[in-house]
């Protein structure tokens, strides 16, 4: 981290720092004009003029201070032997270096003050009492001294204020992202929520509206049955819909209704023959599994069902499960090829990879491809430990 650059002062800032660096050199000023002319009989010129001159030109000298720090302070100190007063701005310019926290840079220049101190006899010859010379030495080395201690303590305040303000702003970064990835996550989950309950009963719609538009010679009664199972679809998508919104917006306190598993298929596939498709179910699983592999299983067949209707209408679907505990389940879904020329369906392109994502989480495997007779077919194999053996283990 960086510890020399200092935050800028603003006018008010700058002006009362001057002007306590200006008062703080006048008692040390007074005091000298006293002793020269209980001395003398006289101050002089150069203590009327020479020395507040002087000490002004320091004081604007330490306006750059903290874009030339040593330079000032060195100058600063080596004119403070000219002038009593100037010793206010050597102390400031000596606090503000300090706080750069480099021991050398503050060394040299308040052994510079100490020994500028002691020279300013050529300028105020004043007759110093025998025995005074540790009090001559003493006083501006612990003056240098408080102004090194200042120097060091605001530095190092002001490198806590910049780590405690990089780890509030890192620390609102993170929050930042973390709610973007929580909406992310949950934009995803509403989204395959929506896509795995509506897709499948609005394409059941839509290939029976498609069957209506396209057979001119239906019988009165197969209308029938086609317009009552567009109604039915249509109303239970949108009870369906419902439960989803209401999953979405339920308390999560609450518990979330059951979802479907692997019993429920044959429902899946009667729904999916009441719609016209022909479907042959084959099950040869034993026992029951997991309630996430169940589910996957689910949503795997009724992936494939929707495809199926979507891209091939009227075509023979076959679904095969078969798993045992403690070896695998394994799904299978094929459809033949389309019967006939058909309206290519609008694809929102996220239920094959949001289906991905639904296995990969159970831990287990998904495939599609399009098989040799131009069909369609979709598998799966999902891990299914024996939980028996595992209990005894």
């Amino acid at each position: 981290m960086n510890t020399d650059v200092a935050p800028r002062l603003g006018w008010w800032q700058q002006t009362w720092r001057l002007g306590a660096a200006a008062a703080v050199g006048v008692p040390l000023w007074l005091s000298v004009g006293v002793l020269v002319q209980g001395q003398t009989g006289e101050t002089g010129a150069w203590f009327l003029i020479g020395d507040p001159l002087v000490a002004l030109g320091c004081l604007t000298a330490v306006l750059w201070r903290r874009r030339f720090p040593l330079a000032v302070a060195v100058a600063v100190a080596i004119a403070s032997t000219a002038s009593a007063l100037a010793i206010g701005a050597a102390f400031l310019a000596l606090v503000s270096l300090s706080t750069r926290r480099r021991p050398v840079e503050s060394g040299v220049v308040a052994l510079a003050l100490v020994t500028a101190s002691q020279l300013t006899g050529g300028v105020y010859p004043v007759e110093r009492s025998p025995g005074s010379w540790w009090i001559e030495l003493t006083v501006p080395a612990l003056t240098a001294g408080i102004a090194v201690a200042m120097g060091m303590a605001i530095g190092a305040r002001r490198v806590e204020v910049r780590s405690l303000r990089d780890r509030a702003e890192s620390a609102e970064r993170e929050q930042t992202a973390r709610a973007a990835q929580a909406r992310t996550l949950e934009r995803n989950r509403i989204a395959r929520e929506m896509h795995d309950v509506l897709a499948h009963r609005i394409s059941l719609v839509a290939m029976q509206a498609g069957v209506l538009d396209h057979r001119g010679d239906l019988t009165a009664e197969e209308n029938r049955v086609l317009v009552r199972g567009i109604a039915d679809g249509s109303h239970q998508a949108l009870e369906e819909l419902r439960d989803v919104l209401g999953v979405l917006r339920a308390d999560p306190g609450r518990p979330e209704p059951p979802q479907p598993s692997l019993d429920r298929i044959p429902d899946l596939v009667a729904d999916a023959r009441a719609s016209g498709l022909d479907v042959t179910l084959t099950t040869a699983v034993a026992g029951t599994p997991s309630d996430v592999v169940g589910r996957t299983c689910y949503r795997i067949v009724q992936e494939g069902l929707t495809n199926a209707a979507k891209h091939a209408p009227g075509a023979p679907v076959r679904i095969t499960l078969r798993g045992a505990a403690g070896d695998s389940l394994d799904v299978s879904v094929h459809n033949s090829p389309a019967t006939g020329a058909t309206a290519p369906p609008p694809a929102s392109g996220f239920g094959l990879l949001g289906l991905t994502e639904r296995v990969e989480l159970a831990g287990g495997e998904l495939d599609h491809r399009p098989t040799p007779d131009k069909g369609y077919l979709l598998t799966a194999r999902l891990p299914w430990p024996d939980a028996t053996h595992e209990k005894r283990a």
